[in-house]
């Protein structure tokens, strides 16, 4: 999912033009009120959800338009039932269930037809990300009696469990299903953070030790690797070429907040593990680097490209998923609400008076939540995270998400995904000869230098 300005340059440029003709307006946020908090993630709501057009005649249910890719529907999407779950607002709804019913595939296993030739594991993984959270907050259930959220995420559980590979670098998910793309040589956090999230999830709203169990492996071999510092870092990725010794040493909000989620989650099934206590401390000092003190040491940034303003078009919306992981861990595990909440509040209020760009009647969310000057910056991925750390803030006036055992009624379905005929070697896909346009039609894996960012160092990031 990699983006670079020349595929969309109008919006690049149309930020520009028009921070030079800004209207100071901004977001009005009241912290100490419910409705003020409400009112501002409904305006960033109308935001993001207008550059979403697959509910309209002609357009394709489930997919925002280019230069966006479609694991970030899913992650839009999710955000949108948080949106209902903090707020009770049903306006969309409708639009979440139709998208998600659209892409969920013959198989509902989130490998639609028209994304299975570039769809990683971390793709999959935000769709069922979505389904979870639409199951744990009771989320209206689909219309087909034969689909449930509950079993959407079980299903792409089970296909990634399948994808587990113990015979290079001994274990872990690469980043890609398919031989042919880019990145297939590739073990990254955000690919097995996700899998780890999904299962620790899994094994709190289903109460199965195997889930739970998937999970400690997970994390077992990540601290095999070094991908984890003793500091809780958590680094980008390893290259199985050179057996996944030499980490990629860039992070990422989402790369953390996944493992954070994770953790919180097995804190809370274990009913106060002093190891998943530890671990998820761990996890909260880890975040630090992302509250940089030299902006007071509570307001969030993308400290990998947000300084350098080099962020591509994917990169924005990762601050949304640290800010939704943050604000969910304080319910799981409670005694991360002092040291998160300062920061969900300072950020919130950072964002708010950020998002005053003249698009929009002088509401259009910008990137950098230190400072009052709309910094020209657009898009899904600024109204997601200004949205998210926005709506965060309500996390004390909602119920905790549920579990089948307490409220739950979503259906379960241990074995679904386990008899599909695509995800790996059943796949035609997968036998038949790769062609040179499947190559070159499928390159999903970009370098770029970034110039003053760790001297030399190299980051992959997402392409599709």
């Amino acid at each position: 999912m990699l983006f670079c300005n020349s595929r969309s340059p109008c919006l690049a440029l149309l930020g520009t033009l028009l921070a030079s003709t800004q209207v100071a307006l901004a977001i009005q946020l009241d912290l100490g009120s419910t409705q003020s908090i409400k009112n501002a993630a409904s305006t960033v709501a109308h935001n993001m959800m207008s550059y979403y057009k697959g509910n309209l005649t002609g357009q394709t249910p489930g997919l925002l338009p280019p230069p966006y890719y479609w694991w970030e529907t899913g992650a839009m999407f999710d955000q949108m039932i948080q949106y209902w779950y903090y707020t009770g607002d049903k306006t969309y709804n409708e639009v979440v269930i139709q998208g998600m019913m659209h892409q969920m595939s013959t198989d509902k296993d989130f490998m639609p037809s028209n994304q299975t030739l570039t769809e990683g594991n971390d793709d999959q993984a935000f769709w069922a990300f979505a389904a979870m959270s639409a199951a744990e907050l009771k989320f209206p259930e689909p219309p087909r009696k034969d689909v449930s959220w509950l079993a959407l995420a079980q299903a792409v559980f089970n296909e990634q469990a399948s994808r587990w590979e113990p015979t290079t670098c001994g274990g872990g998910l690469r980043w890609q299903i398919f031989s042919w793309n880019k990145g297939y040589e590739y073990k990254n956090s955000i690919s097995n953070g996700c899998f780890f999230q999904l299962a620790a999830r899994l094994a709190r709203y289903t109460g199965n030790q195997t889930y739970a169990n998937w999970a400690i492996k997970t994390w077992d071999w990540m601290e095999s690797t070094p991908l984890v510092t003793q500091q809780y870092n958590i680094y980008d990725g390893v290259d199985m070429k050179d057996n996944c010794t030499k980490p990629i040493p860039l992070e990422w909000t989402y790369n953390i907040g996944t493992f954070l989620m994770g953790a919180a989650n097995l804190y809370n099934f274990t009913d106060g593990s002093p190891t998943w206590r530890r671990i998820t401390e761990g996890m909260l000092n880890g975040t630090k680097v992302f509250f940089p003190a030299s902006l007071g040491g509570n307001i969030m940034q993308e400290v990998a490209c947000e300084p350098q303003q080099s962020c591509n078009y994917d990169q924005p919306s990762f601050k949304a998923y640290l800010s939704r992981w943050m604000a969910a861990t304080t319910q799981l595990a409670p005694f991360s609400k002092d040291f998160i909440m300062p920061k969900l509040q300072a950020s919130a209020a950072g964002a708010a008076k950020q998002c005053s760009g003249a698009p929009g009647g002088g509401n259009t969310c910008g990137r950098t939540w230190n400072t009052a000057t709309w910094d020209g910056k657009l898009g899904v991925g600024e109204e997601m995270s200004a949205m998210s750390i926005i709506q965060s803030n309500l996390i004390s006036k909602v119920p905790p998400p549920v579990t089948a055992a307490k409220g739950g009624t979503s259906k379960s379905d241990p074995l679904a995904g386990t008899d599909v005929t695509h995800p790996d070697s059943q796949n035609p896909l997968l036998t038949r000869t790769v062609t040179m346009g499947d190559r070159a039609g499928a390159g999903i894996l970009t370098t770029i230098v970034l110039g003053g960012l760790l001297g030399s160092t190299w980051w992959m990031s997402f392409g599709s």
